[in-house]
C-alpha cells in the first residue's frame, strides 16, 4: 500500500497543525500575555498554523465583556506581532474570542470558565480539547489548580485532552519545586504538563542539536580530548525595569541559572540521544545534570555581584539599590558566575563556567566552547604572539548564529599567525525569519509534543546544584560592579587563577 505524502505525518513539506482546540489564558492582562503570548496566538494564525475550529479565552479581574477583550488582545498582538499585520486573519480570530471574569478564588467564576468551554464544543467545533496557560504568579497555582479540579477542566478522557502550560520559576529551591510538581501533578497527568522555559524555543537552541548530531565535523572534538572549557552566557544590557518585588525575592541565580543557563549546559553535554524524541531527549539531558558538580572551594569559584551607578550606551545607569521598589540595604545579586564540572566519560576536567548579569556592556547569550591549543606549533613565538583558543561559539540572541574562530596566516612576506572568524547568521542565509520563542512553545503544546519542556526532574536537578551556591552566599553581600562593566572583578580573577579568560562578546 502507497501511503499518500500528503497525509504522511514524516512530510516535512507539510506544517503541523493542531487539532480543534481551546487555549486558556489566566493573567491574561499581565506583560506575559500582552507582550508575548497574544502576539504569538496571531502569528500563529497568520502562518496558518492554527486549526480553523480554534478559541481563545481570557480569565481576569477586569469588567469587560467579549468585546473588550476581543480589543485589547488586538491591540497587543498588532503592537508586537512579529509577521505582517493582515486584519483578516484577527477577524477571525475574534470571532472565537471569549472572556470570564472573575478571581481565582470565585466559584462562580471558574464554573462560568468551565461552562464557557462546554458552549465552545458546539459552536465552535474545539472538540472538548483545552490547554490553560498559568500566566500567573507560582503562588496562585494551588487555588487556580484545585478550582479546575473542583469543575472537572483539568481531566483528560479518551475523547479530549487538558493540558497545562507553567511559568518559571518551578519554585525558590528544591522542597518548594518538589512540592509545586506534586500538586501540579496531583491535578494533571506527568504527560499533561509543559513547564515552559522560553529559552528552549529559541531557534539556535535548537539548531545546537543539529550542529552536533548531523555533522561529522563538529561531534568527534566535542569532548574534553579537545575542549579545554565551555563558558555560556547570559548578559543583559538592562536593569530590573518593573521587576523590583520579583526580582528582590528571586536573584540572578534562581532567575537564570538555575533554569536557562543549566538548560543550555545539559544541550551542550548530553550524550547523542537514540531519536529525536521527547522522552530520549529528556532522558539525556537529565543524566547531564545529574552530573553536573560543584567546586569544592564556593568562595573561588562562585561569584556574585550587584551593579552599581556607571554609564551605559552614553547614558547613566541608576544602581540596582537606587531602583524604584528595591530595600537600600539589598543584598539581592545582579550578577552569578560559576565554575561547574560535568561528571561523564565525555567531559571529566572540563570547566564549565556559567555567568549571568544585567546592566552589563551589551545584550547577548551565546555558548562557547574553547579549544584546547594544538600540541605543538613549529612556528617561532614571535609568529603567533596574536594566536589564540581556537573557539566555536553559539550565538542564541540577537543575531543568532555561529562563529569559528581560528588561526590563519596574514598576508606578507613572513610568517605571522593570527585569529581570524567564519560566521554564520540566520538571517543571511535563510530566507524564513525564524519564530519566536512563545511561538513554537505554544504550538508544541497544542500539538502535545513535549521535546522542548523540561520534566519535574530536570527542575529538581536543577535545584540540586542551585540550592548549596544559594545556602554558600546567605547572609553575604554581593560585590560591586560599575554598570556598563562586565561583572565584579572577582569573576576575572576566578578564571585568571585557571589561567583563563572570560570572553568579551
Amino acid at each position: 500500500m502507497i501511503t499518500n505524502p500528503l497525509r504522511d505525518p514524516r512530510d516535512r513539506r507539510l506544517p503541523r497543525v493542531p487539532e480543534p482546540c481551546a487555549l486558556v489564558v489566566f493573567g491574561i492582562t499581565g506583560d506575559l500575555a500582552r507582550k508575548k503570548l497574544l502576539p504569538a496566538v496571531y502569528d500563529l494564525a497568520n502562518r496558518g498554523l492554527l486549526p480553523t475550529n480554534f478559541a481563545l479565552l481570557g480569565f481576569a479581574r477586569r469588567d469587560w465583556g467579549d468585546e473588550d477583550f476581543a480589543e485589547l488582545a488586538r491591540d497587543a498582538a498588532r503592537k508586537a506581532a512579529r509577521t505582517p499585520w493582515r486584519e483578516e486573519v484577527w477577524e477571525r480570530l475574534a470571532g472565537s474570542v471569549r472572556f470570564v471574569q472573575g478571581s481565582f478564588d470565585d466559584d462562580n467564576a471558574f464554573d462560568e470558565l468551565a461552562a464557557t468551554l462546554g458552549e465552545l464544543e458546539g459552536t465552535h467545533g474545539i472538540g472538548g480539547n483545552a490547554a490553560f496557560y498559568l500566566s500567573i504568579p507560582p503562588a496562585m497555582f494551588p487555588i487556580v489548580l484545585k478550582q479546575m479540579q473542583r469543575t472537572g477542566m483539568a481531566d483528560s478522557t479518551p475523547d479530549r485532552w487538558r493540558r497545562v502550560v507553567v511559568e518559571k520559576p518551578f519554585g525558590t529551591d528544591l522542597a518548594s519545586s518538589r512540592e509545586l510538581n506534586e500538586l501540579v501533578d496531583s491535578v494533571f497527568t506527568a504527560d499533561d504538563v509543559f513547564r515552559i522555559d522560553h529559552y528552549l524555543g529559541k531557534e539556535t537552541v535548537q539548531n545546537l542539536m543539529a550542529l552536533r548530531f548531523a555533522n561529522s565535523l563538529f561531534e568527534p572534538v566535542w569532548n574534553g580530548h579537545h575542549v579545554d572549557s565551555v563558558q555560556i552566557t547570559m548578559a543583559e544590557d538592562v536593569g530590573i525595569g518593573g521587576r523590583a518585588q520579583f526580582y528582590e525575592q528571586t536573584g540572578a541565580a534562581r532567575d537564570v541559572l538555575q533554569n536557562h543557563l543549566l538548560q543550555l549546559l545539559a544541550l551542550t553535554a548530553m550524550e547523542e540521544p537514540v531519536e529525536f524524541s521527547a522522552e530520549e531527549i529528556r532522558t539525556e539531558k537529565l543524566k547531564v545534570l545529574r552530573a553536573v558538580s560543584l567546586p569544592e572551594d564556593l568562595a573561588t569559584s562562585a561569584v556574585r555581584g550587584q551593579y552599581e551607578q556607571g554609564w551605559l550606551a552614553g547614558q547613566r545607569a541608576t544602581g540596582y539599590r537606587q531602583e524604584e521598589g528595591v530595600d537600600p540595604h539589598s543584598t539581592t545579586e545582579t550578577y552569578a558566575a560559576v565554575r561547574l564540572g560535568v561528571e561523564t566519560r565525555r567531559w571529566a576536567g572540563v570547566p564549565f563556567y556559567l555567568r549571568t548579569g544585567k546592566r552589563l556592556p551589551r545584550r547577548v547569550t551565546e555558548i562557547a566552547l574553547v579549544f584546547k591549543r594544538a600540541p605543538h606549533l613549529p612556528f617561532a613565538d614571535t609568529d603567533t604572539e596574536e594566536l589564540g583558543n581556537n573557539q566555536l561559539v553559539i550565538r542564541v540572541q540577537p543575531d543568532e548564529g555561529m562563529t569559528l574562530k581560528f588561526g590563519s596566516k596574514v598576508p606578507g612576506s613572513v610568517m605571522e599567525v593570527r585569529d581570524v572568524a567564519m560566521d554564520f547568521l540566520y538571517g543571511e542565509q535563510f530566507t524564513e525569519a525564524s519564530p519566536e520563542a512563545y511561538e513554537r512553545l505554544l504550538l508544541d503544546v497544542l500539538l502535545g509534543d513535549a521535546t522542548l519542556f523540561p520534566r519535574n526532574a530536570e527542575v529538581e536537578a536543577s535545584w540540586a546544584v542551585i540550592d548549596p551556591l544559594e545556602e554558600f552566599w546567605e547572609g553575604t553581600t554581593p560585590q560591586a560592579y560599575r554598570a556598563g562593566e562586565w561583572g565584579p572583578r572577582a569573576a576575572d580573577e576566578m578564571l585568571a587563577a585557571e589561567g583563563r579568560r572570560w570572553r568579551r562578546p
